[in-house]
């Protein structure tokens, strides 16, 4: 048996903006072809009438030329996104390990994003001294930046 990761999705609701974003702010790179997904396998598979996704998916920094990808989907009709908090079930947040995190916060506040609470440097026990920040990325979905010190 074999088992390896591919991909996270992001239900958007602009794809185009918020694979800009991720592209922009931590350099993914577009794997094409985008997509643009309907017909009676999507509503079986999504158990949606008339489903129709758009979209892509973005490599992730760091993993090489055939690592995960982020999926950044956009469906003609989506239900209103509730705030998600740190503590909300479910996905809480994407995480990225960086060199410099005043530098990538800045970037994610010129590309839209916000900031969720301070940036805090502490020792986990058994992995040593850590720099880390959550934030948000322009849909309020939120990323935890890691700087290890």
């Amino acid at each position: 048996m074999s088992i390896s990761f591919i991909h996270v999705n992001l239900v958007s609701e602009n794809w185009r903006e918020l694979a800009d974003f991720y592209i922009e702010v931590f350099g993914c790179i577009p794997v094409q072809p985008e997509r643009n997904l309907f017909g009676k396998w999507l509503d079986d598979l999504t158990a949606l009438e008339d489903a129709h996704i758009r979209g892509i998916h973005l490599r992730l920094p760091g993993c090489g030329d055939t690592g995960p990808t982020i999926e950044i989907f956009e469906y003609d009709e989506m239900f209103a996104n509730s705030f998600k908090q740190t503590n909300t079930g479910g996905f809480a947040h994407i995480a990225f390990s960086v060199d410099d995190i005043g530098t990538y916060l800045n970037k994610i506040l010129l590309n839209g994003g916000s900031i969720v609470g301070k940036a805090v440097k502490t020792d986990i026990p058994g992995l040593g001294p850590i720099h880390v920040v959550y934030a948000r990325d322009p849909e309020d979905n939120i990323i935890e930046l890691q700087e290890k010190e």
